[in-house]
């Protein structure tokens, strides 16, 4: 996916993805913030129950899982080291 705020590659829909992106705070592109790693789940429960288990490992939310754009279902989260991470699930029904 390529748009003017972002590109996204990946080896197909559902597989785990790399993002560059224009940091949405307006704040340096570091490592972090602007650079994101994303991972394909089958389900939006597959979704939320990622997310659930790293807010349980104390990492920082960035977004709740929930529907963001048509067909795309995604949670957001920084690790512990501060790299931003997504977990998401592409389907019509989402």
């Amino acid at each position: 996916m390529d748009f003017e705020k972002f590109i996204v590659w990946s080896v197909g829909p559902g597989t785990a993805e790399f993002t560059m992106i224009k940091p949405f705070d307006g704040q340096p592109a570091i490592s972090g913030n602007g650079a994101m790693i994303g991972l394909g789940c089958d389900s939006p429960a597959q979704v939320d129950s990622l997310h659930s288990k790293a807010m349980e490992l104390s990492v920082v939310d960035e977004g709740a899982p929930g529907p963001r754009s048509s067909g795309f279902y995604a949670g957001y989260f920084r690790d512990l080291d501060g790299n931003k991470l997504n977990c998401f699930c592409l389907q019509a029904d989402v």
